[in-house]
């Protein structure tokens, strides 16, 4: 309190009071004029997400398959494929290929032009959806067959000494046997089945003779 020794003892409490007064008053004041922060509320709760709505018409896989492929062109014997879709996969339509209206191009980022080929009985197309026909892409140009160098293989793998195989001898010709057409010499001996004739009817007229003998 050495500060407030030039002010009496019994006045030096409602000095201070007023003081204190004093700075509430100019506080007060300095705040009223200042502008009042402003502090933006937080939202509660899910925000919902707008999106938009594509224009233009699409395709969407059926969902009774897995997964459909995508061509570079309208075909699957003449074009490579570049990708997939997967059941209920949409995607926007662009055209359709002229002679090949089966197939329907597509937008598919990722690829060349970020286009690509889908054929059409595996997607269902918005409804209302008007294609253009556009002709066919030229096909892609083949890879180039590798041919290996000659020197190179020999280094490598070496010449092959080639073996000869065995002469084949055919056999000698076949000589069918000659047969006679003359005919055989007759026998000069007596035929034997004439002998038995002859000793059955003796024995036959035998056995009769005695049979009547004998009575």
């Amino acid at each position: 309190m050495k500060n407030f020794d030039w002010i009496p003892r019994r006045s030096r409490i409602p000095f201070l009071l007023l003081v204190a007064l004093g700075c509430i008053s100019w506080t007060m004041l300095a705040t009223r004029n200042a502008p009042a922060a402003v502090f933006a509320q937080q939202p509660t709760g899910s925000i919902p997400t707008v999106t938009g709505t594509p224009l233009g018409p699409m395709v969407r896989i059926d969902p009774s398959v897995i997964q459909v492929r995508v061509y570079a062109g309208p075909s699957s014997f003449d074009y490579p494929a570049v990708g997939v879709m997967l059941a209920g996969e949409t995607a926007p339509a662009l055209a359709r290929a002229r002679g090949r209206e089966e197939w329907i191009k597509i937008y598919y980022p990722g690829v060349t032009d970020s286009t690509a080929w889908i054929f059409g009985l595996y997607v269902s197309l918005s409804p209302g959806a008007f294609l253009p026909v556009i002709e066919i892409p030229a096909t892609p140009t083949p890879f180039s067959t590798p041919t290996i160098d000659p020197t190179l293989e020999a280094a490598v793998i070496g010449q092959q000494t080639p073996t000869r195989l065995p002469t084949f001898t055919p056999p000698p010709p076949l000589e069918p046997p000659a047969f006679s057409s003359a005919a055989a010499p007759a026998s000069s001996r007596f035929p034997a089945g004439l002998i038995i004739l002859v000793l059955g009817l003796f024995g036959f007229f035998g056995a009769v003779i005695s049979y009547l003998r004998g009575r």
